[in-house]
């Protein structure tokens, strides 16, 4: 991220916390123990901040100001709650269409997606708390400005998080390579929440079991996979093709 969006110093970071400064995450250098210290502990605790443990040398490459050991990324966008923005899809009397992204961690390719996502009408992307690219000014500027419009839910359980969209009727679309049935055979018309896994990884198992329906994307080519990005970009525009039929 650019130097503006840093926040260095432990005095700095614990006043940005009390301020709910959006924080994509903090950096906290190992070893520290003192008793301002224990002050930005007890300032972290209840909140919804991703933080890790780094060596001194990671910091020192970001750095070489007064940063006490600890360093936090202010967001380049505001994060919502899933709660929030499914009210608001529902009393604008629409059908849900969200995006869920497990563990896209290439800020480019998350750039890409949300320009896809935001270009298909998505309503909004959901993605963990951990294990998600950061959305810093790379991300920004190559979803060509697409994160300054579609909003985006940062929430620390996905499990979770997919329950609760399944309480209110929206089936859970899973993408994945390794299933049977095409993406034309489901039915995208209705409330729907796909999710998209990493190119290395995929889809995590316990969001598979939870999905309502797994469908894949037909491939003639010898590649066995596509970038999650243009993967993502075909799905929403399936989608839109059965809304407008």
């Amino acid at each position: 991220m650019e130097e503006d969006n840093l926040v260095f110093g432990i005095r700095a970071v614990i006043e940005a916390i009390n301020a709910d400064k959006t924080i994509e995450k903090i950096l906290l250098q190992k070893g520290l123990s003192n008793e301002l210290f224990n002050q930005l502990r007890a300032a972290l605790r209840g909140k919804d901040i991703p933080f890790q443990f780094v060596p001194p040398e990671k910091i020192k490459k970001i750095t070489s100001k007064n940063h006490q050991g600890v360093i936090a990324y202010l967001a380049e966008v505001t994060y919502y709650t899933t709660e929030d923005l499914l009210q608001e899809v529902f009393e604008k009397g629409k059908t849900p269409f969200i995006l869920i992204l497990d563990r896209i961690t290439d800020v480019r390719n998350f750039g890409a997606v949300a320009r896809s996502a935001e270009c298909a009408g998505v309503d909004f992307i959901i993605i963990p708390s951990r294990g998600a690219a950061q959305i810093n000014a790379d991300a920004i500027k190559t979803s060509a400005g697409a994160l300054h419009r579609i909003k985006v839910c940062r929430e620390d359980n996905l499990k979770d998080t997919i329950e609760y969209l399944k309480e209110y009727k929206i089936k859970i679309i899973a993408c994945h390579e390794k299933t049977d049935k095409l993406m034309y055979d489901a039915d995208l018309t209705q409330p729907t929440a796909i999710i998209m896994g990493s190119e290395e990884n995929g889809i995590s198992g316990e969001y598979l079991k939870k999905s309502d329906v797994q469908v894949k994307i037909p491939m003639e080519g010898s590649i066995a996979s596509l970038n999650v990005s243009v993967a993502t970009g075909i799905i929403l525009f399936e989608a839109i093709r059965q809304r407008l039929k």
